[in-house]
Formats: structure tokens, C-alpha cells, sequence
């Protein structure tokens, strides 16, 4: 009898095998990833947002920004609710068959909330976290001026509220036989092209 998905805990993977419940890892894919995609809905049509983010661990939420007004902002001042992804893609594994063709992958999902952050300290906070993860080597007084209240208002600061995440991952062998990364197609296309004018 098939599983009803509908029933089931919605961190719960078809493939638990590939579930991964190490917290550390879940916040290690969090603290590295460099894009996000949150989820949202609006009369049951979802969005999604495409975003760069941080991962606050010392207080267990997401940030990020948008524009002042937009989908993001209309649509989670009706319904905070989302949905949350981070992935990394590995190798790609070839096969002798169509359907076997398969890729390694990292991605960690979190359901919560998000609410637009009032307090202007919190979202100067976060605007903070942010560029020190995305430009680590700059530092703020030094190498910019910080975010000033007059900016805080051309801009919307998120707060993600973690309730429940989950881990899935799939790695192979490393001598896995003919496993190549997605930058290296370009070179085993000409290799390939190559190979037919020798022949």
C-alpha cells in the first residue's frame, strides 16, 4: 500500500536513507550555502524568491531582504508561513541506462515563519550579518559606512523562524566510474568532439 504523503510529517523524506539528522551539518549547509529560495503563497498560488541569506546560529533564525514592497512582503502579511531550501549539487553520475543517470546533492529544507522586522536595531543586525558573510574581507566603519536609518526604509529585512527543518543528502564512492562535475562539460564536450575527428 503506497504512503499518504498528505498524512505524514512534513520533514519526513521518501527516502530515508538520504535523511540527514545531524544538526551540525544542517547548520554547516546553512552557513555555506550562498543562495536561498523562500517559499510563499498567496490564495493558494505559491512564490518563490530567489535570495541571498544568513544563517544566524547564535539566534536560530534566517535573514534576508527584499525591496520595500513586493510578492515576499504582500504575500507574508497574510500568511507567514513558508518554506525555506538551501542545496549544493556534487558530481553527476553517468550510467548505462537513461533512467539510471543520477547527481550527489546536499539540501536542507525549513518550514517556519517569516515576518518583516520592525525594530530597526534588529534589522541594522541583520543587514550587518549579511554583509559580513557575503564580504568578510571588508569591515564595516573601516571599509564602509554602516547601514543609517534613512536606508532601513528603501529596504525589507526578513526574520525566518526556524520550527522544523530537515537534511537529505546522496553521495557515492569517489571512484565512482565516469562521475564529472557540471563545469566540466565544457571540456567533455570537446573532448568528445575530439575524439570524432580523430576517428
Amino acid at each position: 500500500m503506497p504512503k499518504d504523503y498528505a498524512t505524514l510529517p512534513r520533514t519526513q523524506l521518501r527516502r530515508s536513507d538520504r535523511a540527514v539528522t545531524d544538526e551540525d551539518w544542517i547548520k554547516a549547509l546553512l552557513l555555506r550555502a550562498p543562495i536561498g529560495v523562500l517559499s510563499t503563497v498567496y490564495d493558494g498560488q505559491p512564490f518563490l524568491n530567489t535570495n541571498i541569506f544568513v544563517y544566524s546560529e547564535s539566534e536560530h533564525v534566517i535573514y534576508m531582504h527584499t525591496a520595500r514592497m513586493g510578492r515576499t512582503r504582500a504575500n507574508t502579511r497574510i500568511d507567514e508561513r513558508i518554506c525555506f531550501s538551501v542545496f549544493e549539487m556534487g558530481r553527476l553520475l553517468p550510467a548505462e541506462t537513461a533512467l539510471n543517470f543520477s547527481v550527489e546533492y546536499a539540501s536542507v529544507i525549513v518550514f517556519g515563519t517569516a515576518t518583516c522586522v520592525s525594530d530597526p536595531q534588529e534589522a541594522t543586525n541583520a543587514l550587518h550579518l549579511l554583509l559580513r558573510k557575503y564580504a568578510p574581507h571588508k569591515q564595516v566603519g573601516q571599509d564602509y559606512r554602516p547601514v543609517v536609518q534613512e536606508e532601513l526604509v528603501r529596504t525589507s529585512v526578513y526574520r525566518i523562524t526556524i520550527e522544523e527543518w530537515s537534511g537529505k543528502k546522496k553521495e557515492v564512492a569517489e571512484d565512482f566510474p565516469g562521475a564529472y562535475t557540471y563545469d566540466q562539460l565544457e571540456k567533455l564536450i570537446r573532448e568528445k568532439e575530439n575524439q570524432g575527428t580523430q576517428s
